[in-house]
């Protein structure tokens, strides 16, 4: 068997700290009115499907370190949303809400939930680890012409 390599296991790394972010700004959520909502009930199911993409990337990194990449990356678009809106939630609101209005306004601006950021982050090295994989694997496949 042939032993992993450094993009492997950044990859394998990113995905396991991905679940754990996921897991942070998920829990409490579920049965509380965050996850029936028309606005944040689907971006809970995104990042709860996101957080078992990334399990998903985990496992499969060291068999189909490409197929990993791409699980990686759509789990990292499933779980930005989130992550956004729990970051700015009124402007998030005014793009995506389509004129819905808060009943009890919150504070306007941002919210620096360490989590959210922390989440955001993350996604970001997962599309660069990502990425960053998507070009090695074509170098190694295009024949070098001389």
């Amino acid at each position: 068997m042939k032993r992993p390599g450094t993009h492997q296991v950044a990859l394998a790394l990113i995905c396991l700290v991905g679940v754990f972010v996921a897991l942070q700004n998920t829990k409490g959520l579920d049965g509380t009115e965050f996850s029936g909502g028309w606005l944040t009930g689907p971006l809970l199911s995104m990042a709860d499907i996101g957080m078992v993409l990334f399990l998903l990337a985990l496992v499969v990194t060291f068999l189909f370190p490409r197929v990993a990449a791409a699980i990686g990356l759509a789990s990292s678009l499933l779980c930005l949303p989130l992550y956004l809106y729990l970051t700015a939630p009124v402007p998030f609101n005014q793009i995506f809400g389509f004129g819905h209005e808060f009943k009890v306004h919150p504070s306007a601006g941002y919210h620096w939930n360490k989590w959210a950021i922390a989440g955001v982050l993350t996604l970001a090295v997962t599309t660069y680890i990502c990425l960053r994989g998507f070009a090695a694997a074509s170098r190694e496949q295009t024949p070098e012409r001389r």
